[in-house]
């Protein structure tokens, strides 16, 4: 089994995320799970299709999701598109706003590829907290148990 992240890291808070996410799904990861990071400029639709579950990161850019992440979708789309019916995903935002923009752009385009949201989104909104690299592990964390689990 596999858990790619996909996530956008270009600053040193966002690079700390993205690591809190890893290392939380590496926690409780047997030895049949995976974990990979794939930055979106890199990503491609064969990443995403090699993998059972997918967690997306992005930090909030003008009230939408970054301009990388929304490249790795504008390429990969049609690729997806009717092959990865159902398949998990969760996804966070570092959100210097409210993030509301950027949650609802990540829905809808996952939406249209039929992908099953396995958790609320984690939304770190507003100054930086070290609570939210709590909850980036524990994002992290509960993808990788549910994989493992097979209720993902």
């Amino acid at each position: 089994m596999q858990l790619l992240l996909i996530a956008h890291d270009p600053s040193n808070n966002t690079r700390t995320l993205a690591e809190a996410v890893l290392a939380g799904a590496e926690s409780v990861a047997a030895q049949g799970l995976t974990v990979r990071h794939v930055r979106p400029l890199k990503a491609c639709a064969d990443d995403v299709l090699s993998s059972d579950a997918v967690i997306l990161g992005t930090p909030e850019n003008l009230g939408y999701m970054s301009g990388a992440l929304k490249d790795f979708f504008d390429r990969s789309y049609y690729g997806l598109l009717d092959h990865t019916d159902a398949l998990p995903f969760a996804f966070y935002v570092r959100a210097g706003q409210d993030g509301t923009g950027t949650r609802r752009a990540i829905e809808s385009i996952c939406g249209g590829l039929k992908w099953n949201l396995a958790q609320p989104p984690v939304i770190c909104r507003g100054e930086w907290q070290d609570a939210f690299l709590d909850q980036c592990r524990e994002l992290g964390a509960t993808m990788a148990a549910g994989l493992e689990a097979g209720v993902l």
